[in-house]
């Protein structure tokens, strides 16, 4: 298979000199760039640079969020036993931390739960869920993930829990029935950015739940909690998901960086130390090539509990250990990267004219394969689906191209499809 090259690129015209003009202080090429996104009036260019973006939407208009505080609400009043269920990924992770945090604050019975990527896979199941009701969860709060979850979210209402969805993922075909479907992307959606990360949505329901409390107070005890205690959180696992850095993500990890180079998380100042980053340099790159990598490895090749703990620990010494141990599992799984993607080349060349790219093997780790596609994709400009090959049951990951979404294209073949989504 050929590699992408000899792309024909379509240069975009000059921005006009008048215009280059209006901009003295810039560098001519950071106009130029800008103008090609079409930042161009000058109260844009500097709300742009400055991470002032749109700023933010109240959160309360995202559809069902009203619903999901109410039944928060309740389950906090009654001493409810309540679950966050988050992904596995850096997104999901900080948003699982970011909302035990939260209600925590407000003295809430909650725990973690993540699952296993390799025993459970991706999103909610059914024997988890079965296992919490069995510990006696009465609600539990999705993070990250669920938005699909319709036969899952049933089955947890028929062992007496309710479900609050918080979601950024696609819509499928139907909503599932649970308390409340938090999402910016559900098609009657009024939230004018869809844009946001799984962290940047539970953030939106921890800022609701906490500005309910202060309107009408759900505990007696002060809650020393704010929404800049969370901010950090957000940037964190905003960039790590690769969501676009604009409209109000931007002013987010905008925000978040500030507090992010302050390192007043004894996790997050850890991790920084473990990846030679010094305070106050913190910024997207070192989140995306360094911090984020490392939280996400804990996933891919242990468990996610490992980086939730280092996001959620007050100590410095639990700190250090667990920054040391995503160290190293970042490093195993470079190795396992390079290695994987080399037998997946070796299995593509074949297949010249293909328009998908298709790699399978029992010796592929379920916990790379989705970074395998995505390199694959970069390299030869086409879909690309990696797979585990297991005795019962196989698990793969796909990425694609902007002309071709590939989750449309499994809901065509979702009746020889066990599970998918994403």
């Amino acid at each position: 298979m050929n590699r992408v090259s000899g792309k024909r690129w379509q240069v975009a015209p000059p921005a006009p000199a008048t215009h280059r003009a209006r901009f003295p202080d810039l560098h001519p090429l950071v106009v130029q760039v800008l103008y090609n996104r079409g930042v161009t009036a000058p109260e844009d260019v500097t709300a742009f640079l400055n991470g002032e973006t749109a700023g933010e939407t109240n959160p309360f208009s995202l559809a069902d969020m009203p619903a999901a505080i109410t039944r928060l609400r309740r389950a906090l009043r009654k001493g409810e036993s309540i679950a966050v269920y988050g992904d596995f990924d850096a997104d999901g992770v900080s948003a699982t931390a970011l909302l035990v945090q939260t209600i925590r604050a407000l003295g809430g019975d909650v725990r973690p739960y993540i699952p296993h990527r390799v025993d459970e896979g991706y999103g909610l199941n059914k024997d988890a869920l079965t296992r919490l009701a069995a510990d006696g969860v009465r609600l539990v709060v999705t993070v990250d993930c669920g938005v699909r979850s319709v036969e899952e979210i049933a089955h947890a209402r028929r062992l007496g829990m309710d479900v609050i969805v918080t979601d950024h993922h696609s819509i499928g075909d139907e909503l599932p029935e649970a308390a409340a479907v938090v999402d910016p992307k559900r098609t009657d959606s009024r939230y004018p950015f869809r844009e946001l990360a799984g962290v940047g949505v539970a953030y939106k329901l921890a800022q609701a739940l906490l500005r309910s409390h202060r309107q009408t107070p759900i505990v007696a005890h002060p809650v020393r909690l704010d929404e800049d205690d969370l901010i950090d959180l957000v940037a964190l696992g905003t960039v790590a998901d690769m969501v676009p850095l604009l409209g109000e993500n931007r002013y987010l990890v905008h925000r978040g960086l500030e507090r992010l180079n302050r390192m007043e998380r004894p996790g997050i100042e850890a991790l920084c130390r473990q990846a030679g980053i010094a305070p106050g340099r913190v910024n997207a790159t070192a989140i995306g090539f360094s911090l984020g990598p490392r939280v996400n490895a804990a996933g891919r090749l242990a468990h996610a509990l490992t980086a939730y703990n280092l996001l959620a620990t007050d100590y410095r010494t639990e700190a250090d250990k667990l920054a040391a141990d995503l160290d190293r599992l970042n490093r195993e799984r470079q190795r396992l990267t390079r290695e994987t993607q080399e037998r997946a080349r070796q299995q593509i060349r074949a297949a010249e004219d293909s328009y998908l790219i298709f790699a399978a093997g029992d010796d592929f780790p379920a916990g790379v394969v989705g970074l395998v596609a995505s390199r694959l994709v970069e390299e030869f400009y086409r879909p690309a689906v990696v797979v585990e090959v297991g005795d019962e049951v196989s698990r793969g990951s796909a990425r694609s191209i902007p002309e071709f979404h590939i989750t449309h294209a499994l809901d065509e073949c979702a009746d020889l499809l066990i599970r998918h989504g994403g």
